[in-house]
């Protein structure tokens, strides 16, 4: 249903934490103009955890509105609360959305059948496609292969999003439930090799800065192209790593501003940019052959 480059969008602020629509509606166009094959609205990127349900689901839904049919748009939907990430799920679906993504539920640290039967009790509830989403260094919980393999079974949960980085894991999930489910990277470093190992998809950070250089980068992949995905990727391994210097979306947010699209606006507890790093991330937005 989903393969390719899939923007992990910001939300854009206004210097006082509101959310900037223009901006929104701008971001927005530049995805469509420059081929991002997918929209994911309120992940991690997002700022989910600091937007009320009401703002969450506002902005879900507006970016259903702008996108208007051309790309698949992914909600996030995930909570460390069932019902909560029930509540979001269907909302989601109400409002439009063509699938879902669910990061493990964190701070809580359940069992592998704890983190089972939540994302079967919310597949069973919401006839949507829903993606599961692991990324133990953010949410100290890590969903296994072995229990990922039993959730391949649920007709509506169709891929997972694999955040760790590593290589070995991805390729063990692959091996367990690949021909059951989709297995997107999201980890713009490694992403090239988990696509040629027979993953569909990546799930960007770098996307929100140089969407067309991340389509054409996973195409390339995607075809089992190597040389041509090794040389996209090339001008953009500076991003990789320097939108990460601080927790994201810190700098992705930061270089946006810097690229004309947004103001500095970003909610507590992550604060602006550091001056410290504005210089490596406007090298490597350079090498990337954007402009500021």
């Amino acid at each position: 249903m989903v393969s390719g480059s899939m923007v992990a969008l910001i939300t854009p602020m206004t210097d006082d934490g509101g959310i900037d629509e223009e901006a929104l509606e701008a971001l927005v166009a530049f995805h469509l103009q420059n081929q991002t094959d997918a929209i994911i609205a309120m992940g991690t990127t997002g700022e989910s955890a600091t937007l009320t349900h009401k703002e969450h689901r506002h902005v879900v839904k507006r970016v259903v509105q702008l996108v208007n049919g051309k790309i698949p748009v992914i909600a996030g939907t995930g909570s460390n609360n069932t019902m909560e990430a029930l509540d979001l799920t269907t909302a989601a679906k109400q409002d439009g959305a063509d699938a879902c993504l669910l990061v493990t539920p964190y701070y809580n640290k359940p069992t592998q059948e704890g983190l089972y039967q939540h994302y079967k009790f919310i597949a069973d509830k919401v006839a949507i496609p829903q993606i599961l989403y692991n990324v133990p260094g953010r949410t100290g919980c890590d969903l296994l292969p072995e229990t990922t393999a039993r959730l391949a079974d649920i007709e509506n949960i169709i891929a997972i999003k694999e955040a760790t980085g590593n290589l070995e894991r991805a390729k063990e999930t692959l091996a367990c439930c690949g021909d059951r489910l989709d297995v997107f990277s999201g980890d713009d470093a490694t992403s090239i090799d988990l696509m040629l190992m027979g993953g569909k998809g990546n799930i960007s950070v770098t996307a929100n800065l140089a969407p067309q250089a991340m389509h054409d980068l996973c195409e390339a992949a995607l075809a089992g192209d190597r040389a041509k995905a090794e040389i996209i990727n090339a001008s953009l391994l500076g991003l990789h790593k320097q939108l990460f210097l601080e927790s994201n979306p810190i700098p992705a947010k930061w270089a946006l501003y810097k690229m004309g699209f947004c103001g500095q606006g970003i909610r507590l507890p992550l604060t602006v940019f550091a001056e410290e790093y504005h210089q490596p991330l406007l090298e490597a937005m350079k090498i990337a052959g954007i402009e500021v």
